[in-house]
């Protein structure tokens, strides 16, 4: 079960709205979020993505299938390109 403030990546590729704007961004498997909030439910997540300058990208519903935690000692951090 993931807790707030903790870090999970996401499973599948999507789009999602950006916050304040009617813009899209595409997130890709891989991609690393932190768990803004856990839902009464245990099993929906608020996950914020952020990019390299920390400014929020996109923030998500997910379920418990679409995010797993991520092991900080086990993990290679990746640059994914915004604009592509």
């Amino acid at each position: 079960m993931h807790k707030e403030s903790d870090l999970v990546v996401l499973l599948t590729d999507r789009t999602a709205k950006q916050p304040g704007s009617t813009n899209r961004v595409r997130l890709h498997r891989g991609d690393v979020g932190t768990v803004a909030y856990v839902y009464e439910s245990g099993t929906l997540f608020e996950v914020e993505f952020v990019n390299a300058a920390g400014e929020t990208v996109a923030v998500e519903t997910l379920s418990e299938g679409e995010i797993r935690a991520v092991d900080l000692r086990a993990a290679m951090l990746r640059v994914t390109d915004l604009a592509a």
